[in-house]
């Protein structure tokens, strides 16, 4: 089996599917060599203790894909979906694993039958025909009984049934093989502030977005993770402000924070980290407190689509931080790509 990963979180995903038995008896994945974050991430895995069975190289998307089991991060990204379309045969199986919350926004585009278009991509007609290509493809591929999501976020029960009817595959996972590692050292700082790409993306105004950072800093020390995808400039900032002590991105915030105490806590904007570590540190006493996104903070880059969306997630996060496993989540509709 073959698995395509293109971030840290789909990777550590990846890991999860091939220990859970969802992938096949031998795992061989492929991390996407031209993002740099990988690297960090791929010596982080490493370092936990691989299973003898799965091997993890820096490699390209490949043209074509194999005919047997693949498990792939990123069914948006336009390198997977060349090679899925450009591939005569597709492949028996593919697993898909988390890629933040674009693993929402697949579930509801393979419901709803729009195209594998990212929200905030820019329109084209190229782009969409090859998200539409895609899409077909997986669908096929589902008609036929294999295709699997494979998941640690929350879904609700309306959705997961029109996935099942599909032929879908939904499989949940906890980080059990994270959580079985040996245990991780805690940063000494109460508070960990988890950092977000919606400024370095220009969605958020950065003033603002350190004025946040800089507020949660007034009530204690502070440990901050920048995302992968952070603003150097921002980044600079905050390591001169007094009480906060700034990491270097990289490794996956799920393995970097597992080791967090009770009595700690995460807080975080309305993001995918939001939902994975309550999932994974909620039951032991850690608090995850997702903060909403002030209206004043959006710049004009933002689209109602995304706005939407990450409303949508804060909605999640919250009750994912108050219950993780008890009551079914808040229905979340997510807006069809245009």
């Amino acid at each position: 089996m073959t698995a395509f990963v293109e971030s840290p979180l789909q990777l550590l995903c990846a890991v999860e599917a091939h220990a859970a038995g969802h992938a096949g008896p031998r795992t061989r994945v492929l991390a996407r060599a031209d993002v740099p974050a990988l690297t960090a991430g791929v010596d982080a895995v490493r370092a936990l203790g691989l299973p003898g069975d799965l091997d993890v190289d820096l490699a390209p998307v490949p043209r074509h894909l194999p005919h047997d089991v693949v498990v792939v991060g990123d069914p948006f990204s336009g390198a997977f979906q060349s090679a899925l379309v450009r591939t005569l045969r597709p492949p028996t199986r593919i697993v898909v694993v988390d890629d933040g919350l674009a693993t929402l926004d697949l579930a509801h585009r393979l419901t709803s039958g729009s195209s594998l278009v990212r929200i905030g991509a820019p329109p084209g007609s190229l782009r969409f025909g090859l998200g539409a290509l895609a899409a077909l493809r997986m669908r096929r591929v589902a008609e036929a009984g294999g295709l699997s999501l494979c998941t640690a976020l929350p879904l609700d029960p309306d959705l997961r049934a029109w996935l099942r009817l599909l032929g879908i595959d939904v499989l949940e996972h906890g980080f059990e093989w994270l959580q079985g590692r040996p245990p991780a050292e805690a940063p000494a700082e109460r508070t960990v502030v988890v950092g977000s790409a919606l400024a370095a993306d220009g969605l958020l105004h950065p003033d603002r977005y350190l004025a946040w950072v800089r507020g949660v800093a007034a009530d204690g020390p502070v440990r901050y993770v920048p995302h992968r995808r952070h603003d150097p400039r921002v980044t600079a900032l905050l390591e001169q402000v007094p009480g906060i002590e700034v990491d270097a991105p990289g490794a996956p915030v799920e393995i970097r924070l597992r080791g967090l105490r009770p009595g700690q806590r995460v807080v975080t904007l309305p993001s995918a980290a939001a939902l994975t570590l309550s999932r994974l540190l909620v039951p032991r006493g850690v608090t995850v407190t997702p903060h909403a996104v002030p209206e004043a903070w959006w710049t004009d880059r933002a689209t109602p689509e995304q706005r939407h969306r990450l409303r949508a997630a804060h909605e999640l996060a919250v009750h994912a931080a108050a219950a993780p496993v008890a009551g079914p989540p808040p229905r979340v509709v997510l807006p069809a790509a245009s």
